[in-house]
């Protein structure tokens, strides 16, 4: 039936539209546990044993996440689990409104709507609100043929039969039943047995008609099941008639064969089509937002619009918005967030109620507004970063950002340090880039570390700022820039002689303000300890003595200690002094030079007069080395006394060699010391008679050699002299020469013994010259004794110092000598050559064994060693052979050996081309195994590629970050080439590619191809053809580049349809090139919000559906003749009054028959008439000729000759 209103085209269509309410019966009612699993079945649309889809679902905002709707099978089930907590009220209801195939393949559709209550139980359920009990509502729309002038015929069904619309009603409840048999109850239509609904006469309507129908059928009661005894109640259905007429439109023209026009209900329009509204975020659910009204121009329920609205590209804004289907209001459904969502697109609808429906679409942009509710958020809340001290001032720390989820006007960062001052304020931070720099000297020693508390102000002003804080923990790496220092500019100590080997008499303490290896000190003895008789461990700076100290050999010590920190390169301090003064104790007994003592004296020498000189040398010193003599063993009143300071024995009273010719007696030397020590000598004095002859050596020269280590008391050589003096007795005395009393000379069988009476050391005298004098108490002769004394192997090589430090830069070649270690020692000849060898193999180095040069062996690598211990030891080739050992390290200097090394190959990160500037990308990283300034990193994009200026990278963190707004529709994707380079010198770099991917936002506006086009379409092309296709392209991807199209401007009335996504532009209605031959119309294409329009000139292309118009006509004229003058008309007296709508048609004349005497002179072309000389008389004429029109029309011409004295007048009549 709906196909023969559109083909029948001098037929009107009457739509008709059923509701059907049964106003005893319950709406369907579901109930549902709480602990309900997801994909449970809720309800479907009843299908009434037709197919049903589901075209419209209606719930409260909070229910519609929880429902699933398969709008094909036209069902709906449970997407998630339900909780009673989330339910404002309970039940809830839900509205379903779909279509249904009739079943059984009978013409028509249905259009179904129905009502739910969902009530959910289980623990702590509670019903909230109390549901509607609204009767359950049906509607029906059918689609029938008419008959011609708008009448339907006796006999014609109006509806489905009841029984199929009935089934369709819900079941009052379980187990119930539906109506069985139904009966008008007083109505103008009469219901068939198969339950058809028609009308008995013919029905004629002019204007739109609702009539009511009741039905009274017989059924199970609501809610109850079939009473005893089979009694059925009355089950009362109300049945709502709307029938409206579509009138044909007829074309103007006299002939039954004119085209006949199409007419269609008047469509709504939106004005404007395009709306857009600001809304601020966070307000409460229920705000206002917008009125959209569509003007519909036609009355009643034609005019009555129903509206609607979807979201276009984002499915999350359909539980943000609802619109009041009638008056067009919309209002939020929940608090709007602009930084989820900023914009909400929606297509909304208006539907009339015309049959047929007709549409009109319009767009809704909602832009949230913002407010300040979002605190700047840094990247992280604590930062922490190192930094080593004597950075320079300027030098970038480090990099803190923020983000900030408000618009820009609130999101305009400003940073700063809260706590600046004191010693804070060493840093600086830039108020716009966040970068943290040093405005002045770092010290660790001075403070090791930093806890700043950094502040980022957005500045919003709605309603106010909001600021957040974040903590940057600094920690102040230490440089090696401090020396050791000691404690004392000089140690003075004073040490027994006697103290023991291995006793710690000192200990020196340096200090390093530095940290870790670089403050710790290592100590070692430079200069000064010549016999090696102190150790100092490295460690502790304990200082041992650890041989015999003699202060006889060595009164005092002066050693410079270095105290050597571990940093690379160490820091050392020679200016360590310590003076250790030997304290003599009396160890030492007085050594007599000679004993026995001998010698002779004349009997008559006076009193005092000094005979012999007795003495003992004690090596101690002070008190302890002064001596007191005395004689021992004596009798009394002994002629001899001794001066008890310098030991010569002098005669104390006259000698009488008559009475006593010999003496023997002892003298005693005792120190001061304490306790004192003493020894003893034998003293023998002959008396003499007077001697009148010297003493005669037997030689001039006495030579001998001696080893140094020869023992006290060896005998040297023994010198002779002869007195040729009767019983004359020779004495010998060493009376010079005898440097450091070294030797002793005694008589000894008529000769002088000269004895070694102190060791001897060869470094101090290799010879010695003794004069000997040999006395016979008045007379004396000398002689020269020379002794040379020869080296023995009594000394051990010495090293100056017991630990030396050295540095070797890594890059040397092979066979670098790296230092030259030496050793002393104080013999000569083989026993002071010195070998020198390495006590462990350490296969990077060796030792020359004759020079003590330290050489490399093998390439060094800082990387894999920083420091190597020696262990050196020089031997003497003396017999035995003595050896010192020293340790030797030796540090490797780096040298910028090793480029920065990435931590990966390739680094590849992703950004929106809207995102601000200084936005971070990502990070790059690398190391460098170098130390110090070798191995600081810092990262650049010079000499690579920074996108041509579009990114900055951080010199200190590696983070890449935008310098400029990107555009992803110029670059999708930016291959940068960043560089890690050292700080060395030459500096190493290396380079890594940075993959970029610009990620689209949509920021550009839809593109027509054209401003204007111009479109030719053949008028009468039937509607729904699609005319054109106007499509524009949008540089964005994705869901940025979907466009929407419509018709903004031109369109009134609505003449052409533009499809939302394709752009396909189809007509409407009837083109009529007669009734207007172009239109203007202005399209729009929107990628939300943004939109650009184009202006569309339809063009209509003239067929020949028109036939020419023509009517009757006469021509009468009245020639009178006299015999001056004639009034016959002459020329062109008009033209077939003939014409056609199409202005592409030429029309030709000609006469079909009654002009065979050509009477009328037709021009076929033009038709134009005049008449022929023929009638230039006064006789009467009248004829009849038939005139055609291009063989389409044709009309009777009359022609009239009045003739003489004649009234004129015209008659027409019109026949088609």
């Amino acid at each position: 039936m709906a196909r023969s209103c559109i083909e029948a085209s001098a037929l009107s269509c009457t739509l008709l539209l059923l509701l059907l309410c049964s106003p005893s019966s319950p709406s369907f009612t579901v109930h549902l546990s709480e602990r309900a699993a997801p994909g449970t079945f809720l309800t479907d649309i009843p299908a009434a044993g037709g197919i049903c889809s589901i075209q419209r679902i209606s719930a409260p905002p909070f229910a519609r996440r929880y429902l699933e709707v398969d709008r094909i099978a036209g069902a709906v089930r449970l997407s998630r689990s339900l909780p009673c907590q989330d339910l404002p009220s309970n039940p809830f209801p839900v509205r379903l409104s779909g279509r249904c195939l009739r079943a059984g393949g009978t013409a028509g559709w249905l259009t179904v709507s129905s009502r739910w209550q969902v009530h959910l139980h289980g623990p702590g359920c509670r019903r909230k609100a109390a549901g509607s009990g609204g009767g359950a509502e049906l509607e029906v729309l059918l689609s029938h043929g008419a008959a011609r002038g708008g009448c339907l015929p006796a006999g014609e069904p109006l509806l489905p039969p009841i029984g199929e619309l009935l089934v369709l009603l819900p079941a009052p409840s379980p187990g119930g039943c539906r109506p069985l048999s139904c009966q008008l109850a007083g109505s103008r239509f009469a219901l068939r047995p198969d339950g058809q609904l028609f009308n008995p006469q013919a029905l004629c309507l002019d204007r739109p008609a609702s009539m009511p129908v009741r039905l009274r059928c017989r059924g199970c009661p609501p809610g109850g099941e079939r009473r005893a005894g089979g009694v059925l109640e009355d089950i009362p259905v109300e049945v709502k008639l709307v029938l409206r007429t579509l009138r044909e439109r007829l074309g103007a023209g006299g002939s039954g064969s004119a085209r006949r026009k199409r007419n269609v209900n008047t469509g709504p329009q939106f004005q404007p089509p395009i709306y857009q509204v600001s809304v601020p975020e966070n307000m409460p659910a229920g705000t206002a937002v917008i009125v959209l009204k569509a003007v519909d121009p036609d009355e009643g329920e034609a005019g009555r619009l129903h509206y609607s609205m979807d979201a276009l590209f984002d499915s999350r804004s359909n539980s943000l918005f609802i619109i009041d289907p009638a008056a067009g209001t919309v209002t939020t459904a929940e608090t709007l967030d602009r930084e989820t969502k900023d914009t909400h697109v929606f297509r909304v609808t208006a539907v009339d109620h015309g049959l047929p429906r007709r549409t009109a679409m319009a767009t809704l942009t909602v832009t949230v507004s913002d407010t300040n509710d979002h605190d700047p958020l840094f990247e992280q809340q604590h930062y922490k970063e190192s930094v080593r001290e004597n950075l320079e001032i300027g030098y970038e720390v480090l990099t803190v950002r923020v983000t900030d989820g408000d618009a820009p006007a609130n999101a305009n960062v400003l940073y700063r340090i809260l706590n600046h001052e004191g010693e804070n304020a060493v840093f600086e931070i830039d108020h716009r880039s966040g970068v943290l720099r040093t405005r002045g000297p770092v010290d660790r020693e001075k403070v090791d570390s930093y806890q700043l508390l950094v502040e980022a102000n957005d500045q919003g002003r709605n309603p106010g700022p909001r600021s957040s804080t974040a903590t940057v923990h600094i920690t102040v790496e230490d440089d090696n820039d401090n020396t050791p220092q000691f404690s004392e500019k000089r140690y003075v100590i004073q040490v027994l002689e006697d103290v023991a080997p291995n006793t710690q008499v000192l200990q020196v303490t340096a200090t390093d303000r530095d940290k870790g290896n670089n403050a710790l000190v290592h100590y070692s003895i430079m200069s000064g300890n010549t016999r090696g008789q102190f150790y100092i461990d490295a460690q502790s700076g304990s200082i041992d003595v650890v041989s015999h100290l003699d202060y006889e050999t060595n009164k005092e010590y002066t050693l410079r200690i270095r105290a050597q920190d571990g940093g690379r390169p160490p820091l050392s301090n020679i200016t360590g002094l310590v003076t250790v003064q030997v304290v003599d104790v009396n160890d030492n007994a007085p050594i007599f030079v000679s004993t026995p003592f001998q010698s002779t004296v004349l009997e008559n020498v006076p009193i005092g007069y000094s005979i012999l000189h007795v003495q003992a040398i004690d090596a101690d010193s002070g008190n302890n080395s002064r001596l007191e003599y005395r004689l021992i063993n004596i009798s009394p009143n002994f002629p001899f006394s001794i001066n008890n300071n310098t030991g010569w024995i002098v005669v104390g009273s006259e000698l009488d060699r008559e009475a006593t010719d010999f003496y023997n007696f002892g003298v005693e030397a005792r120190d001061q010391g304490s306790p004192p020590m003493s020894s003893s000598a034998s003293v023998s004095i002959t008396v003499l008679d007077v001697n009148d002859n010297n003493p005669e050596f037997d030689q001039k020269l006495y030579q001998v050699r001696l080893n140094e280590d020869a023992a006290v008391g060896s005998s040297v050589v023994t010198v002779s002299a002869i007195d040729r003096d009767v019983n004359s007795v020779v004495t010998y005395q060493i009376s010079s020469g005898n440097t450091r009393n070294r030797f002793s000379i005694t008589s000894q069988s008529g000769g002088g013994l000269i004895t070694l009476a102190l060791p001897l050391d060869y470094k101090l005298e290799r010879q010695y010259i003794l004069t000997v004098t040999a006395s016979d108490g008045t007379r004396f002769d000398t002689v020269q004794v020379l002794i040379n004394v020869t080296d023995a192997n009594t000394h051990r090589p010495v090293f100056q110092s017991s630990h030396y430090t050295v540095s070797i830069n890594e890059d040397k070649p092979v066979g670098t000598t790296v230092v030259i270690i030496s050793a002393t020692d104080e013999d000569t000849g083989e026993n002071a050559r010195i070998t020198y060898f390495m006590e462990d193999s350490i296969p990077q180095f060796q030792i020359e064994p004759d020079s003590g040069a330290v050489t490399t062996l093998m390439d060094l690598d800082y990387e894999d060693q920083v420091s190597y211990t020696l262990a050196i030891t020089a031997k003497d080739n003396g017999i035995p052979q003595k050896s010192d050992t020293t340790y030797l390290e030796i540090l490797v200097n780096d040298v910028n050996d090793n480029a920065p090394q990435f931590l990966r190959d390739h680094y590849q990160g992703s950004v929106y081309e809207d995102v601000p500037t200084f936005t971070s990308v990502l990070q790059i990283s690398a190391t460098d195994r170098d130390s110090g300034l070798n191995g600081r990193v810092f990262y650049t994009f010079q000499g690579g590629d920074d996108g041509d200026g579009d990114f900055i990278i951080e010199t200190t963190s590696g983070i890449v970050r935008t310098l400029r707004r990107l555009d992803r529709e110029n670059v999708q994707m930016y291959n940068l080439k960043a560089f890690a380079v050292d700080k060395g010198f030459p500096a190493m770099r290396t380079a890594v590619d940075v993959q970029v991917a610009v990620l689209d936002v949509n920021d550009n506006p839809p593109v027509f191809e054209k401003d204007e086009f111009d479109i030719f379409v053949d008028e009468n092309s039937p509607i729904g053809l699609v005319v054109a296709r106007i499509t524009a392209t949008d540089p964005d991807e994705g869901t940025n580049a979907q466009i929407m199209y419509q018709i903004v401007e031109g369109n009134i009335p609505e003449v052409f349809q533009l499809d939302i996504f394709s752009g396909e532009l189809t007509a409407l209605m009837d083109l009529d090139y007669e009734a207007k031959s172009e239109y203007v119309i202005v399209v729009q294409a929107t990628s939300a919000p943004l939109v650009s329009r184009a202006t569309v000139h339809i063009r209509l292309l003239d067929k020949n559906d028109n036939i020419p118009v023509l009517k009757n006509f006469k021509i009468i004229f009245n020639n009178y003749i006299t015999n001056k003058s004639s009034s016959f008309p002459t020329g062109v007296i008009g033209r077939i009054p003939a014409h056609d709508p199409d202005v592409s048609d030429t029309l030709q004349y000609s006469f079909d028959h009654g002009n065979e005497l050509n009477l009328i002179i037709l021009n076929q072309t033009t038709g134009e008439l005049s008449l022929s000389h023929a009638l230039d008389n006064n006789r009467p004429l009248e004829a009849t000729m038939r005139v055609s029109v291009s063989g389409k029309v044709t009309c009777n011409l009359s022609l009239l000759n009045l003739g003489q004295n004649f009234n004129v007048f015209a008659n027409s009549h019109y026949k088609q």
